[in-house]
C-alpha cells in the first residue's frame, strides 16, 4: 500500500478517491469527526422522540408508510442489509471496492447521515488493511446492491480478502482487529444508500480516462510519424480557430511529441492533406478531453454533495429527517454516458489509424508488417481483434442513463442507471487500452521497416524504447496476444512513466 495519506477534511476529490482505490490511507480530520457525531444526535433525537423518518421509523422503499416501532428499528437496519445483498455476477476488482469505500466514507463525512462514527472507523479499517470485501457486479440499477455486500462484511458476514485470501466475514475482522458492527437505527439505510458506488467508480474512470487520454496522444504521434503526415495540420495559429482548450492542449502535446522529426520534415509538402485519422486527430482527442473535463467536475460535485436519504436536519430539539431524492445520481449517469461515447470514438479512430498501418497501399511498409512476408501473418489478425473490441464499444456505448425499470411497486419509478454506466464505461476503457496497446506495438514495428533511415523525433524515440522494453520486434515467433497484454499493463500506467 502507499505510504502516502489522504487527510478528510472538506469533501473529497476524484483524483484522492482514485488514490485511496490504488492504496491511500484514508483518515477523518476532527471536523470530519465532529459532523459524523452532530448527525447521529439528530437521529437519536429524531428516534426519542417519535419523529417520522423513512427508513428509521418506517419501512422502505413502497414500505415507507409502514411505521416501525422503536425496538424494532435495530432490526430493520440488519435486515435492509441482508435483504439488499442480492448482487450477482463476477466480483468488482479491488481497487473499484476501496473506491466506493472511499466514496462512502466522504458521503457520511458531511454529517448528514446520522451513522455512528464507530460504524465510519470500521470502514475505515478496511481500507487501511486492505481487507476488501467481495461485491458482484451485477445487479444494480444505481446503488443498493454494491454497499450492501461491503456492509455484510462489517457485520461479520459475507465475504472479503485480505492478503491475497478469500474468507468469510467475522474471519477477515478479525484478521485486522475489528469486532463486527452492531446497526442501530438508520444505519442500515444510510449504509446501502446514496451514490458512493456508482461515484467511486466514477472517479476510476475519470482517472483511467485521463491516462489514456494521454496515451492515445502519444500514440497517435507515432502513427502520424510512421506514416509521414503533414505536420502543418496541427499548426497552433491553425488549430486556435477551433475554440476549444482540449483540441488546444493536443495540439501542443502532438507538435511537442513530434518536434525535431527528420521523417516528417523529409515527407512535408508530399500530400495536400491526411486521411482523417491523421490530421483530425487534435480535434477528436480534444473533444474527447473536454468531455472529460466535464465529466469529472461532475464526480467532483457529486462527491461535495449529499446523497444519503432521507438527511438530517435541525436540532436535537428539533430533528427533521427530510426524505428527497438525494441519491439519484442523473448528473452522473448521463456524465458517464457521454464519457464513454468519448473514449469510445478514441479508440475507433486508433483502430483506423492501425489499419492505415498495416496496409501496404498507404503506408508503404511491408503488409500487415509481417518481418517474413507470405511465411509470416504479422499484425494481420491483431487487426481483427481491434475492430472486435471498436465494434463491442459501440455497443456499450449506447446510453445507460436512457434505460427504463419500474421497482418497489411504482415507488421507485426513474431510474438514473449511473452505476451501470459506470460500470460500461470501465469496460470501453478496457477495450480501448487494448486497441491502443495493438496501435502502439504496430507502430513500433512499423518504425523498424521503414524503407528509408530517417531519425525519428526525440518525443516518439523515448515512447518507442519503452515499448521495447516490454515487448520486442515481432517475428511470428510466439502468441502476439502476450505482446498485447504487456503493452496495455505499460498503457495502463502514467505516461510519465515512459517518456
Amino acid at each position: 500500500m502507499s505510504p502516502q495519506g489522504v487527510l478528510l477534511e472538506g469533501p473529497l476529490g476524484w483524483r484522492q478517491v482514485a488514490a485511496i482505490a490504488d492504496g491511500a490511507r484514508l483518515d477523518l480530520s476532527e471536523d470530519a469527526r465532529r459532523r459524523i457525531r452532530a448527525a447521529r444526535a439528530l437521529v437519536e433525537a429524531a428516534v426519542a422522540l417519535g419523529v417520522r423518518a423513512y427508513g428509521v421509523n418506517t419501512g422502505v422503499g413502497a414500505l415507507c408508510d409502514v411505521i416501525v416501532s422503536e425496538s424494532q428499528q435495530a432490526a430493520l437496519s440488519r435486515n435492509i442489509v441482508m435483504s439488499h445483498a442480492v448482487g450477482v455476477g463476477s466480483s468488482l476488482e479491488p481497487r473499484a471496492v476501496r473506491a466506493i469505500i472511499a466514496a462512502a466514507v466522504n458521503n457520511f463525512a458531511h454529517g448528514y447521515s446520522g451513522v455512528r462514527l464507530g460504524l465510519v472507523e470500521r470502514l475505515l479499517a478496511l481500507l487501511a488493511h486492505d481487507c476488501v470485501p467481495e461485491v458482484p457486479a451485477g445487479g444494480s440499477v444505481g446503488y443498493l446492491s454494491h454497499m450492501a455486500h461491503i456492509a455484510l462484511v462489517l457485520l461479520g458476514s459475507g465475504e472479503a480478502r485480505h492478503r491475497g485470501r478469500l474468507m468469510g466475514g467475522a474471519e477477515a475482522l478479525g484478521s485486522i482487529a475489528v469486532e463486527p458492527w452492531v446497526l442501530g437505527a438508520k444505519e442500515g439505510l444510510s449504509l446501502v444508500n446514496g451514490t458512493p458506488c456508482a461515484t467511486g467508480l466514477s472517479a476510476l474512470a475519470v482517472a483511467r480516462a485521463e491516462r489514456l487520454l494521454d496515451w492515445a496522444d502519444a500514440v497517435g504521434a507515432m502513427s502520424f510519424e510512421n506514416l509521414r503526415g503533414q505536420l502543418a495540420a496541427f499548426d497552433a495559429a491553425a488549430l486556435q480557430l477551433r475554440v476549444s482548450a482540449g483540441v488546444a492542449r493536443v495540439g501542443e502535446r502532438l507538435r511537442e511529441r513530434l518536434a525535431g522529426s527528420a521523417i516528417l520534415r523529409a515527407a512535408a509538402g508530399r500530400r495536400t492533406q491526411d486521411a482523417l485519422s491523421l490530421r483530425a486527430i487534435p480535434q477528436v482527442h480534444g473533444a474527447a478531453r473536454d468531455v472529460l473535463a466535464g465529466v469529472a467536475r461532475v464526480v467532483d460535485e457529486e462527491l461535495a454533495s449529499v446523497t444519503d436519504n432521507p438527511v438530517m436536519l435541525g436540532t436535537a430539539q428539533a430533528p427533521r429527517a427530510v426524505s428527497g431524492a438525494y441519491a439519484v445520481g442523473a448528473a452522473l449517469g448521463l456524465g458517464v454516458d457521454s464519457l464513454g461515447v468519448a473514449v469510445a470514438e478514441v479508440a475507433a479512430m486508433s483502430e483506423r489509424r492501425l489499419d492505415r498501418l498495416v496496409n501496404p497501399l498507404v503506408s508503404r511498409l511491408p503488409a500487415f508488417l509481417a518481418a517474413a512476408q507470405g511465411v509470416g501473418s504479422g499484425f494481420m489478425i491483431a487487426q481483427y481483434t481491434a475492430v472486435s473490441l471498436a465494434a463491442d464499444n459501440r455497443r456499450l456505448a449506447a446510453p445507460a442513463s436512457l434505460d427504463g425499470g419500474v421497482t418497489s411497486g411504482l415507488q421507485e419509478d426513474h431510474l438514473s442507471h449511473a452505476t451501470p454506466g459506470a460500470l460500461k464505461l470501465l469496460e470501453i476503457l478496457d477495450n480501448a487500452e487494448i486497441i491502443l496497446a495493438i496501435e502502439l506495438l504496430a507502430a513500433a514495428q512499423a518504425y523498424e521497416l521503414q524503407p528509408e533511415a530517417e531519425a525519428r523525433a526525440v518525443g516518439t524515440e523515448a515512447i518507442y524504447r519503452r515499448v521495447r522494453a516490454v515487448a520486442a520486434h515481432y517475428r511470428d515467433d510466439r502468441p502476439l496476444a502476450i505482446d498485447i497484454e504487456s503493452a496495455r499493463q505499460l498503457i495502463r500506467r502514467p505516461l510519465a512513466e515512459a517518456s
